[in-house]
C-alpha cells in the first residue's frame, strides 16, 4: 500500500514578482509543472517578518505569542545570549504531533530546529550546514545537530565548503566575475563573491542532506528549508533590473542576473526533489514573505532593529500539487499559520482549537471536513520533545557573528547585563508587534508603554512609532497626539515618516484640513503614490471629489498594480456619477486582489447604479462571504438586491418591509420636530428607547424622549442592540456613527431651516430675528452630507417627514410612518397626540 506522504519545501523570501517573468520565459519549468498540476496563490506573512518566528508559525499553526519564538536570538537560563533554538518554542510542532501518532518525519534545515529533537524520523538542524571561519575546513558538526546521531557520519560527507565553489559554479550566475577586483580581500567580500560562495555552499549542503534522506529513509512527512533565495536577494537585489540610479554601472553589469539565476538554481533543486517522490505525495512549495524588487528597494539600511527585514514584502508564494489537489487553479486567503492545520487534516488528525490557522480546503477537489480537539498541548504521551538544556551545546559565536554581519541583530553590548536587557527589550517589542498583527491593540499598547520608558534605547523612536500606530487603531486620538509631540523631541539619526501618522491623527479628531496640510507638506518634500492616495482620501472625506479623483489617478499612474488605489478611484467615480468607469476600476482592483471585500462592495454599488441588479447582488454577496463577521454593509446590500429582483418580477409593486430586530431612528436637526415624532410612535404602540433623564420644559412640554448614551455614540455605539424593535432619537450629526451590523428605519424630520434656527435661538434666549448665516450654511451642508451618506449605507432606509405637514395632516403622516415602519401602529392614537398650538416660531411671508 502506497503512503499518502507530504513534502513541504520552504523557499525563504521567494516572490511571485520574480517567479512570474521567469516562468513566462520557460526558466523555472519545475515550478511551472507544479502550478499546471496543482494550485497556487499568495502567502500572507505576519509582522514582524522575521524568519525564525515565521517558520515556527508554519510548523505549529500558531502565532509567535503562543509558540514563543520571538526573534533571532534569545536569553538563556544562564542569562547569556545565544542564537534562537528549539528550546524557545513552547508549542508542539508538526513533527512532535506526528511522532505521537506513530508517523515518521524528516526535517532538514528548519529554522530554528537546533538542538535536534528525538522524534520518530530524522532531524538535520539549522546548524548542520554552517561552514565556520576556517578558510579550507568545515567546522565540526555539533553532536546535537543531527538526530539520530548514527546518521552523522554519512551526512557530514555531504556538506560543501565555500572553498569548493569553483568558476564553473560561479560563472552561470556571474558571467563577468573576472571583472571583480579580488586582490583586496575586503573589497572582494564587499563585491559579493565570498558571501555568494558561502550561501551557495550552505544551501547545497541542505539539498544534499535532503536528497540523501529522500533516497535512504522511510517517511510520512518531510520538511526542507532553504534560505538560498533570501540571502541571495539581500546580497544582490540592489543590482537587479531595472537599474537603480545610485548603483554603479560596472557593478550592475556584473551582478544584474544573480537574483534570477538564484531562482533558476532553486528550481533545478526542486526538479531533482520532485524526481525522487511518487505521484501519491502531496508537495507544497511556499515562502514566508516576499522581497522588494522594484523602486522600493533599500540601498543603505537604516540603523533600526533587524533592518534587512524592511526589504521583505507582505506576500510570499504558495504552490501545492498532489492527489485530490485541484489543477491549475489560483486560491486565495492563505496564511503561514494555515500550513500545520492543513497537514494535520491530510493525515486525518484533528486540528487544535488553539491553533490560529485554518485548513486550506479550497485547494482540494474533494475536501475533508476537519476534526478538532481543544489542544495538542493537553494530550499526554511521547511527543519526541527535548528534555533539558545543556548550556555547553549552545555556544555558537560564529552564528551570532553571522547574524550581526547580515544586519539582523546589533552587536551585543560588552556588558552582559546591558546586552541581556537590550535583548529582552527587543523581544518585548517583537511581541508587541505580534499583538498588533492579531489586532490585540490593548496588549500591544501595554508593552509599548513600558518600552517608551527606555529613554536611553537607540530604538526609542521605533517604540514611539508603533505606540502611535496602536493609539490610532484604538481611536485614542488624544493619546496619539501626545505621543507624536513626544516623538518630535527625540534626537534620532533615523528619519521616520511621521506625516502619515500625524495625518491619521488629525482625521481621527475630525480636523481634515490639518490632515490635508500635513500630507501636502509630505508630498512637497518627497511624497510618493502612497501620499497621493492618502491625500485623495482626505479630499474624498471633504466631498472634494474632483481633487480626490486627480490624486487617485496620479497614484495609479505611478503604481497601477495597487488594488486599494483602484478601489478608491472607483468610489470617487460613483460620487461623480461616472458609473461605468467606476465598475471598471473596481473590477481592476478585484483582479489584483480577489480577497478584497471592500472592492467587491464598491463594484456592487457601481453595478447597482448602472441598473445591473443581478450582478450587483453577486458582488455584494461575495463581499459578505469574504468577511462575514465584519462586513455587514455588504450583507444588507445583498438583501436589498434580492428584494429589487423580486420587485421587478412583481411589476415594481413597492412596499416598505418590516425586518425583525430593526431599529427605528427618529432624526433631524435640533428643533425640527424629532420629539413630536417620538411621541407619535410611542402613542402608536412602538416602544421608545429612553431614560427619562431630561424632563419636559416650556420648549418641549410633552417631553424630549431622549436616551443619554446617544450623545456619546461617536465614542461607544455598543448600546445600539438595546434599540432593536424600538424607536430611538438620534440627531442628524450623529447618524454616521451607527453600527452597520443592524437594520435601520430612519424617520428624518424636515423643517424650514429659518424656522429651526429661530426656534433654537428662542430656546436659548437669543434674539430670534437675527439670522446667523454661518449656522444656516453649515446646516445646508450637513443635510447634503446626510443625503449622500444614506446612499452608501445599505442597512439604512429613510423617509423624510415635513414638520409642517405632520402638524397640518396628522392622519396622513401617521399612515405614511406606519407603512414605512411596517408594524401595526395605531394611526388614530398617533394623530390624536398632535398639538398644532406647538407650531411656534414659524416663518410667515407677506405679499407685496
Amino acid at each position: 500500500m502506497k503512503k499518502n506522504k507530504v513534502l513541504l519545501i520552504g523557499w525563504d523570501a521567494a516572490d511571485w514578482k520574480i517567479i512570474g517573468p521567469l516562468i513566462a520565459k520557460g526558466l523555472m519549468p519545475n515550478l511551472k509543472k507544479m502550478i499546471q498540476n496543482g494550485v497556487y496563490g499568495n502567502m500572507s506573512t505576519m509582522d514582524p517578518p522575521y524568519s525564525p518566528m515565521l517558520w515556527s508559525s508554519v510548523a505549529t499553526g500558531k502565532t509567535p505569542d503562543k509558540h514563543g519564538v520571538l526573534g533571532f536570538i534569545e536569553v538563556s537560563p544562564q542569562n547569556s545570549l545565544r542564537p534562537v533554538t528549539a528550546h524557545s518554542r513552547k508549542s508542539r510542532a508538526l513533527w512532535n504531533i506526528l511522532h505521537n501518532q506513530n508517523l515518521k518525519s524528516n526535517m532538514v534545515g528548519w529554522w530554528p530546529s537546533f538542538p535536534a529533537e528525538p522524534i520518530n524520523g530524522v532531524i538535520v538542524t539549522d546548524k548542520f550546514q554552517k561552514v565556520g571561519k576556517e578558510i579550507n575546513k568545515l567546522k565540526v558538526i555539533n553532536e546535537n545537530a543531527i538526530h539520530p546521531q548514527s546518521l552523522a557520519s554519512d551526512l557530514k560527507k555531504l556538506r560543501m565548503h565555500p572553498s569548493e565553489i569553483t568558476k564553473e559554479h560561479i560563472l552561470p550566475f556571474i558571467p563577468k566575475a573576472a571583472k571583480v577586483d579580488q586582490t583586496n580581500p575586503e573589497k572582494a567580500k564587499k563585491n559579493g563573491l565570498i558571501p555568494f560562495a558561502q550561501v551557495m555552499a550552505e544551501n547545497v549542503s541542505i539539498h544534499n542532506a535532503a536528497t540523501y534522506l529522500l533516497d535512504n529513509t522511510e517517511w510520512d512527512f518531510m520538511g526542507i528549508y532553504y534560505d538560498y533565495i533570501d540571502h541571495m536577494c539581500h546580497g544582490f537585489m540592489k543590482f537587479h533590473p531595472p537599474k537603480l540610479a545610485r548603483i554603479e554601472p560596472e557593478d550592475f553589469e556584473i551582478y544584474n542576473d544573480v537574483v534570477n539565476s538564484a531562482y533558476r538554481f532553486q528550481d533545478m533543486m526542486l526538479g531533482r526533489t520532485l524526481d525522487m517522490v511518487d505521484s501519491n505525495t502531496t508537495v507544497i512549495v511556499m515562502s514566508d514573505h516576499g522581497f522588494e524588487s522594484g523602486d522600493k528597494r533599500i540601498l543603505e539600511m537604516p540603523k533600526v532593529n533587524a533592518a534587512p527585514a524592511l526589504d521583505h514584502r507582505q506576500f510570499g508564494m504558495f504552490v501545492a500539487m498532489g492527489p485530490n489537489i485541484k489543477k491549475n487553479e489560483k486560491i486565495f486567503g492563505i496564511s503561514l499559520i494555515d500550513i500545520a492545520p492543513t497537514i494535520l487534516n491530510h493525515f486525518n488528525l484533528p486540528v487544535g482549537k488553539d491553533m490560529d490557522g485554518k485548513v486550506i480546503l479550497d485547494m482540494y477537489e474533494k475536501p475533508k471536513a476537519p476534526k478538532y480537539i481543544n489542544s495538542w498541548e493537553d494530550i499526554e504521551g511521547d511527543f519526541g520533545e527535548l528534555k533539558k538544556e545543556d548550556e555547553s551545546v549552545f555556544s555558537d559565536e560564529e552564528t551570532m557573528q553571522q547574524l550581526i554581519e547580515l544586519g539582523y541583530i546589533d552587536k551585543p553590548d560588552d556588558k552582559i547585563e546591558v546586552a541581556v536587557h537590550n535583548t529582552k527589550c527587543d523581544l518585548k517589542h517583537n511581541l508587541a508587534r505580534v499583538y498588533s498583527g492579531k489586532r490585540d491593540f490593548i496588549s500591544s499598547k501595554e508593552l509599548l508603554l513600558e518600552l517608551v520608558q527606555e529613554k536611553s534605547s537607540k530604538h526609542l523612536a521605533h517604540y514611539y512609532i508603533d505606540l502611535i500606530n496602536v493609539c490610532l487603531r484604538l481611536k485614542e486620538f488624544n493619546d496619539a497626539e501626545k505621543f507624536i509631540n513626544e516623538f518630535k523631541e527625540i534626537d534620532t539619526d533615523v528619519k521616520f515618516n511621521i506625516h502619515y501618522l500625524e495625518a491619521d491623527m488629525f482625521i481621527g479628531k475630525g480636523n481634515l484640513r490639518g490632515a490635508e496640510k500635513v500630507l501636502k507638506e509630505k508630498f512637497k518634500n518627497g511624497g510618493n503614490s502612497e501620499t497621493l492616495y492618502r491625500l485623495g482620501e482626505v479630499f474624498k472625506a471633504q466631498s472634494k471629489f474632483d481633487l480626490a479623483k486627480e490624486c487617485f489617478e496620479k497614484a495609479i499612474d505611478n503604481e497601477p498594480d495597487k488594488a486599494k488605489f483602484n478601489k478608491a478611484l472607483a468610489e470617487v467615480l460613483i460620487e461623480l456619477g461616472e458609473y461605468e468607469e467606476a465598475a471598471e476600476y473596481a473590477f481592476t482592483s478585484i483582479e489584483l486582489v480577489k480577497f478584497y471585500p471592500e472592492a467587491h462592495y464598491v463594484l456592487g454599488r457601481a453595478l447597482e447604479k448602472l441598473g445591473d441588479v443581478e450582478n450587483a447582488k453577486l458582488a455584494f454577496e461575495t463581499a459578505a462571504k469574504l468577511r462575514p463577521q465584519t462586513y455587514h454593509r455588504a450583507q444588507k446590500a445583498a438583501e436589498n438586491m434580492s428584494e429589487k429582483l423580486a420587485m421587478i418580477e412583481l411589476n415594481d409593486k413597492i412596499t416598505f418591509k418590516h425586518r425583525k430586530n430593526q431599529i427605528v431612528i427618529v432624526s433631524g436637526l435640533p428643533r425640527s420636530g424629532t420629539s413630536l415624532m417620538m411621541q407619535m410612535l410611542n402613542e402608536g404602540g412602538l416602544q421608545p428607547l429612553v431614560d427619562g433623564k431630561r424632563e419636559a420644559d416650556v420648549s418641549n412640554p410633552k417631553g424630549y424622549f431622549e436616551f443619554e448614551p446617544v450623545m456619546s455614540i461617536h465614542k461607544d455605539n455598543s448600546w445600539l442592540d438595546r434599540g432593536q424593535d424600538k424607536a430611538v432619537k438620534i440627531v442628524a450629526p450623529l447618524l454616521k456613527y451607527i453600527d452597520p451590523q443592524f437594520r435601520y428605519k430612519i424617520i428624518f424630520m424636515k423643517r424650514d431651516l429659518n424656522e429651526i434656527i429661530k426656534s433654537q435661538r428662542v430656546m436659548t434666549g437669543k434674539d430670534a430675528e437675527i439670522m446667523p448665516v454661518n449656522i444656516y450654511n453649515s446646516y445646508v451642508k450637513l443635510l447634503g452630507d446626510i443625503d449622500k451618506w444614506k446612499e452608501n449605507e445599505p442597512g439604512v432606509e429613510v423617509i423624510y417627514m415635513d414638520y409642517k405637514d405632520v402638524l397640518e395632516n396628522p392622519t396622513v403622516a401617521a399612515s405614511k410612518v406606519k407603512s414605512f415602519v411596517g408594524t401595526d401602529l395605531d394611526i388614530d392614537k398617533m394623530a390624536s397626540c398632535i398639538d398644532v398650538s406647538l407650531y411656534r416660531n414659524k416663518i410667515t411671508t407677506t405679499a407685496k
